[in-house]
């Protein structure tokens, strides 16, 4: 078969010649933020991006066909499209195949960016076990995808609508790595905290670099998760956030709402109750996570430059 994704001139010229890039998932986009907040923040992200040296590259899938890489053009159409599928691992195929148009999750952008080469992506909040799920069994496809796939992912931790402590239980056992950038408390979101401590923690983006090439060099496989915590100046209370998602979660119920559209639902209700702050906080958390996985992509280029890391001698035999 041909190949099946379509990388964006820029971001083919980039991969040829070894510079950093770094990934961005479109659901978002679709799904996350109203028109038209949504494209002004894809581009402020993709300018950001690019200011620090590496090529962005949002990925989607357009008539049936993995995108790797935007116009400005198809990101204007896409943030104005009606009706778009929201693509994780299983239903990323069907899209292709029957010529669809859909954003990618988590999951999904994880899957096209191994494809293309590329090691480093950034999003907003991953998915993970919602709320209930020992009865729902609602647990996100992001979760297996970053024991599977190769690529570091730099987020503001799970999305607070979700169980947390859940989601990253779910991780710790699957053996995926989760790095407290610069903090030892994991964030939540909207909130720098969460209660629950940060199994590692590094504190520069070439620390973090030199951790993802430790692993490539004992083949362990799978993602990486990095947790970024917004600025102290632009977080949300914790309190008032949980405020939020109760009387969110009692809508959707009442709704009825279901599977894939929670989540959409939630992040929309939330935004009504909060009178706009939770979607400024949501842009801001993005930019500062493109800034960091910019940077993480711009060291990891850099080591790639250098020898391979040398690994402990063995120790002697015992006498």
């Amino acid at each position: 078969m041909p190949q099946p994704f379509l990388c964006s001139p820029p971001v083919q010229t980039a991969l040829d010649a070894g510079r950093p890039v770094v990934a961005l998932e479109s659901t978002i986009i679709t799904h996350g933020m109203p028109w038209p907040q949504n494209v002004e923040m894809a581009r402020g992200v993709e300018g950001l991006i690019r200011a620090e040296g590496p090529e962005p590259a949002t990925v989607a899938v357009l008539d049936g066909v993995l995108r790797i890489g935007l116009s400005d053009h198809e990101l204007l159409a896409l943030g104005q499209t009606q009706g778009a599928m929201k693509l994780s691992r299983a239903d990323l195929p069907f899209a292709m195949a029957t010529g669809r148009t859909g954003s990618t999750t988590v999951a999904a952008t994880m899957i096209a960016a191994a494809l293309a080469g590329i090691g480093t992506f950034a999003t907003g909040g991953i998915g993970g076990v919602h709320r209930g799920a020992e009865t729902s069994f609602d647990v996100s496809a992001d979760l297996d995808e970053l024991a599977r796939t190769p690529v570091t992912v730099v987020c503001a931790g799970a999305k607070a609508i979700l169980d947390l402590k859940k989601t990253f239980e779910v991780l710790e056992t699957k053996g995926v790595p989760v790095i407290g950038y610069g903090v030892d408390e994991l964030p939540s979101f909207w909130s720098r905290g969460s209660g629950i401590p940060s199994p590692l923690r590094l504190d520069t983006p070439e620390a973090i670099a030199d951790f993802g090439r430790m692993r490539d060099a004992l083949s362990l496989g799978g993602g990486v998760l990095v947790a970024n915590p917004l600025p102290p100046e632009l977080e949300i209370d914790r309190s008032t956030v949980a405020g939020w998602i109760e009387a969110a979660l009692a809508d959707a119920e009442g709704a009825g709402t279901r599977g894939k559209d929670v989540t959409p639902f939630l992040l929309r209700r939330i935004f009504e109750l909060s009178g706009g702050r939770s979607l400024e906080a949501n842009i801001a958390l993005v930019r500062s996570n493109a800034r960091l996985a910019a940077r993480i992509a711009v060291a990891a280029a850099a080591r790639r430059e250098t020898t391979p890391p040398a690994l402990p001698s063995p120790l002697p035999p015992t006498p």
